[in-house]
Formats: structure tokens, sequence, C-alpha cells
């Protein structure tokens, strides 16, 4: 009789990796993000928001328009961050509202076509414009990472708390 041996390719799977009931395969994360990049990432934030805040408080221009630039600084921060977390929650089978999902992407979406929107109209110099920009952008990137970063180290901590009580 000839016998013939098939192989998955599946049978080395490294011990990070499980299976789950549909026989897929899931990736199991046990890799903190370093101190360094933490720190990377709450510096950035706080160099993106401060020079932001600063660059609003050193403005020539109304209290108002202050205001909104400010409000679009806030909105958009939260809005990431929910997006952030909208992402992830479905990464880790979490459930999420397609509702909710669709605000999250809609809020950021409008957080930057409103700071575009402002600095298009606005009467400010072509490189007080930029700064507004970059230190907006360089904020939003930051909450992302901040986010992301907590996310990672709250999940790995729970996994390991749990895997010590087995």
């Amino acid at each position: 009789m000839d016998y013939q041996i098939t192989s998955t390719g599946k049978e080395n799977l490294p011990k990070s990796e499980k299976k789950t009931e549909q026989n897929k395969e899931v990736k199991v994360y046990d890799q903190k993000p370093t101190a360094a990049f933490i720190g990377a990432a709450w510096l950035a934030l706080l160099v993106g928001m401060v020079s932001y805040c600063i660059g609003l408080w050193n403005a020539e221009m109304e209290l108002n328009e202050k205001g909104y630039y400010f409000t679009v600084l806030l909105f958009g921060l939260f809005s990431v961050i929910s997006v952030q977390k909208a992402v992830r929650d479905k990464l880790e089978n979490i459930p999420v509202t397609d509702i909710y999902y669709g605000i999250s992407w809609f809020t950021t979406i409008a957080s930057i076509l409103l700071l575009i929107i402002g600095l298009w109209n606005a009467d400010l110099w072509l490189s007080e414009k930029g700064f507004y920009g970059m230190s907006f952008t360089l904020s939003i990137f930051a909450a992302i990472a901040v986010q992301k970063n907590t996310r990672d180290v709250q999940y790995i901590n729970r996994n390991q708390q749990g895997e010590n009580k087995l």
C-alpha cells in the first residue's frame, strides 16, 4: 500500500499562536512597547499640544477664533482616540457597534476638515498655518500612539495575570 503523509505546516507553531474553534490561528501578543517608545509617544503628544496652545495664546486673533482652533484640537484628539479604541476592540473581538465605529471615523475626518477649512480661510501667514497644521498632526498621531501603547500594556498585563492564576 502506498500511504501519503500530508503536512499542514502547522505542526511547529510557536506557543504564541493558538487555534480557535474555527481552526483559525490567533496570534497572542506578549511584547510590551518599550519604555523609550512609550516616552516618545507621550513627549510627542505633549510637545504637539503645548506648542499648538502656545501658538494660540500668542496669536493675534479674536478670542472666538482662538476658541474655535482650541476646540478643533480637543475634538480631533478625542476622535482619533475613539477610532483607535474601536479598531482595537474589533481586533480583540470586543463587540463594537457599526454606528459607533462609523461616528468615530466621521468625527476624525470632520475635525481634520474643520482645521483645514479654518486655516484656509484664516487671515494668517502661511508659516502660521503650517505651524498649526503640523502641531495638530503631531498631536493626533501621538494621541493614537499613546492610546495604542496604553492598550498594549493593559492587554499584556491582563493576559499575564490570567496565566499566573492558572
